[in-house]
């Protein structure tokens, strides 16, 4: 079966969101555009984790969706069976800054559970190692290699995936940092891939 998602996004308490966001209006706005699947963004949190048990349920396995008394009554008959066919992931952002090798390594990794149970061992382990509760993306001075170890021991049918596959910004002499070097960009009207 094919989906349409969006995996990578933020809840209320993450830094330049909308703070009246809520599980609701995701997946209004999912109906609307056309998603089928949505991750909930920062599990990690413990607020945002606290209103992801309140308003979600199971539907397949893997899969959240919606408890139907978490949809508002303005939502009209077709809106609430749009929004109730809308599935959750479980998800977090997480920001890995550390030092390796003589570098600053800067990683964001999204992290995938299969359920409550496990988002919460992992939140638990990750809660250890730095503040969760600062932002709904918690910056940790965690190695990403560590990250994926954390992943493979508590959630076996977890997943860990990188968030943003390259990083570069394009300056007005057609050139761009990537990895830490600047580099020519080839032509002025082609993206350049860094050689990672």
């Amino acid at each position: 079966m094919q989906y349409i998602a969006d995996l990578h996004i933020h809840s209320p308490y993450s830094r330049a969101t909308s703070k009246s966001g809520n599980l609701a209006g995701l997946a209004a706005w999912s109906a609307v555009k056309g998603i089928d699947v949505i991750g909930t963004g920062d599990f990690t949190h413990p607020g945002w984790f606290r209103e992801l048990r309140e308003n979600l349920q199971p539907a397949e396995p893997g899969f959240f969706r919606l408890k139907k008394q978490s949809i508002p009554p303005i939502f009209e008959s077709l809106a609430v069976e749009k929004a109730l066919s809308c599935r959750f992931l479980l998800t977090a952002e997480i920001s890995s800054i550390y030092k390796k090798h003589g570098s600053v390594r800067k990683i964001h990794n999204i992290v995938f559970a299969p359920d409550f149970d496990t988002a919460a061992k992992i939140t638990g382990r990750l809660a250890g190692i730095g503040n969760i509760e600062s932002d709904g993306r918690p910056i940790l001075g965690l190695d990403a290699h560590d990250l994926l170890e954390i992943v493979l021991e508590l959630a076996p049918d977890g997943f860990l995936g990188a968030v943003h596959i390259q990083r570069f910004s394009v300056h007005e002499r057609g050139y761009f940092l990537s990895d830490n070097r600047l580099r020519r960009r080839p032509e002025k009207h082609h993206l350049c891939t860094p050689p990672f």
